[in-house]
């Protein structure tokens, strides 16, 4: 049965067919019933699909919160990342700037100073040229001045010739003297000083010296008292024998048991020494005996005083020195100054030339030879006449030393002029080995009478109020009046006692010579 739907139906009402109502009716009331129970169930479809939808929706949005968040969480770690790289990437730019500012004001400061080199060097150049265009024009003019000379020449003797070279190289060399002085002026008196005293102490540090050696009287013990009545002998025939065959002289008091020579020759007491004791001891004392022992005693000392010489000369390792030299400096085994025998005194003075030669550059084997034969004189015979530096120089000179050597044994007490550094370095050292601390003795007495020569040398000069010798006689200090000596006056007062402590004055050493003016003016406020 073919069914009708409800807009033909209404169709049909329109045009007015005849219809069946009660069809109509029922499809109306199946119609609304089924719509009653699709809308009924479609609503609860519809409700139960709302709540999925919802649900869904919820789920859904829950994951895209969840979703957003990863995708929020991972912009945000990719934007500090990227913010991350931009910083360091900034950071380096920044670097890479201040680097490149830093090169570009180095670069700046470089070419700046370039620039003031450049201006320096222009400058310089600027002044060569000026100095060669000058040295040109002075060079054609010496040239004129030349050829004209020239023309002179041609008329000059040798000797013209000679005496015009002389007075133009004095004049050329004028300059460089000049420029010489200034340049030694120019080193401060503190500045050599103080080389000076380095160059000592470094020398005296490295040499090991004993100190002095006592002075013993040359003094025979004797076994019994009846000994002095044997060396006596009858009539006096014992010592006289004794006193010809030696040269000394015998002594023989009421000191108990003791006999005492006595002579100006170390040698011959020594020797007189020596053979006294040998007959002393022998017990058999008459004249043929004392010259039997004196001849003994005296090959003895001779071979003594040769083992000496050559102990010195080894010590020193010089070489080729005369035998007769060697033979001399053996005598000064026996010979003593101020309790300083002469020997050790000069093997000193050869160590320290040597040392003091070798801190200035000069020849070592020179100084220590000069220093070595520079008192060789004292031990030569009271014959000869002079000064023990003089004699002494001219034997050295006549058994074969250099010049060199001959100057400075002679100028070592300044008798005469130093001609070399090495009779300075000789001076020096002499001086130096006889004021070291324990170098020489003094008597009290002679000490006394020094100190009160210089105080009295210091008062008899006008204006000096007061003087004072002190540092062991090694300063004197002097007080003038202030009222009656001016400050140049001062100044004349201390060289002048200088001078006459040095005419006047035997000495060791050096004397400090100190000038004190001083003026004082107390008032008191009340």
């Amino acid at each position: 049965m073919q069914s009708t739907s409800a807009a033909d139906f209404a169709l049909l009402i329109a045009e007015g067919d005849p219809v069946n109502w009660s069809l109509p009716a029922a499809l109306v009331l199946g119609m609304v019933i089924g719509f009653a129970v699709v809308r009924t169930l479609s609503r609860g479809t519809l409700k139960q699909a709302a709540e999925q939808a919802k649900q869904v929706v919820d789920v859904a949005r829950r994951e895209a919160a969840v979703a957003a968040e990863e995708v929020k969480q991972a912009a945000e770690k990719e934007i500090a990342t990227k913010r991350s790289a931009l910083t360091r990437e900034y950071d380096r730019r920044d670097i890479e700037t201040d680097v490149r500012l830093r090169e570009i004001r180095s670069h700046e400061e470089s070419l700046a100073a370039l620039d003031f080199e450049l201006e320096q060097k222009g400058e310089r150049l600027k002044r060569e040229a000026a100095a060669i265009k000058q040295a040109r024009d002075a060079i054609r003019a010496q040239s004129k001045d030349l050829r004209k000379r020239l023309e002179g020449v041609a008329k000059m003797d040798a000797e013209e010739i000679r005496i015009a070279l002389r007075e133009e190289v004095a004049i050329e060399c004028q300059d460089e003297l000049r420029a010489q002085r200034r340049q030694t002026l120019e080193r401060s008196e503190q500045d050599l000083n103080n080389e000076a005293r380095r160059i000592l102490i470094a020398s005296m540090q490295r040499l090991s010296s004993q100190p002095n050696n006592d002075l013993t009287a040359t003094i025979v013990q004797l076994p019994t008292e009846e000994m002095k009545g044997r060396i006596i002998g009858r009539e006096g025939r014992n010592i006289k024998s004794f006193e010809a065959a030696t040269g000394v002289t015998l002594l023989i008091d009421e000191s108990p048991q003791m006999v005492l020579i006595s002579s100006f020759d170390p040698v011959r007491r020594e020797v007189a020494r020596a053979a006294l004791e040998g007959l002393v001891k022998d017990g058999r004392i008459h004249p043929a005996n004392i010259e039997e022992f004196v001849n003994q005693a005296r090959d003895d000392i001779e071979l003594k005083v040769q083992e000496a010489g050559e102990d010195a000369v080894g010590r020193l390792s010089i070489n080729g020195l005369n035998p007769e030299i060697i033979k001399l400096l053996g005598r000064l085994k026996y010979r003593f100054s101020y309790a300083q025998n002469a020997l050790d005194h000069s093997i000193e003075v050869g160590f320290l030339c040597s040392m003091l030669a070798s801190e200035l550059g000069l020849d070592p084997a020179v100084a220590k030879r000069a220093g070595l034969l520079h008192d060789i004189g004292k031990g030569i015979e009271s014959d000869y006449e002079g000064s023990h530096a003089m004699i002494g120089a001219d034997f050295v000179k006549r058994h074969g030393e250099t010049p060199t050597v001959v100057n400075a044994v002679a100028a070592h007490h300044e008798e005469v002029p130093p001609e070399s550094l090495y009779a300075g370095l000789v001076i020096l050292a002499d001086t130096v080995s006889a004021v070291r601390p324990g170098a020489r003795a003094e008597s009290m007495s002679s000490y006394i009478q020094r100190l009160d020569r210089l105080e009295k040398l210091a008062a008899s000069i006008d204006g000096v109020r007061q003087a004072y010798a002190i540092q062991a006689g090694r300063e004197v200090r002097v007080v003038v009046n202030p009222n009656v000596v001016s400050d140049d006056r001062a100044s004349e007062i201390a060289k002048e006692l200088r001078q006459r402590i040095e005419d006047e004055l035997q000495y060791p050493s050096t004397i400090r010579v100190t000038v004190i003016r001083e003026s004082r003016y107390t008032e008191t406020a009340t």
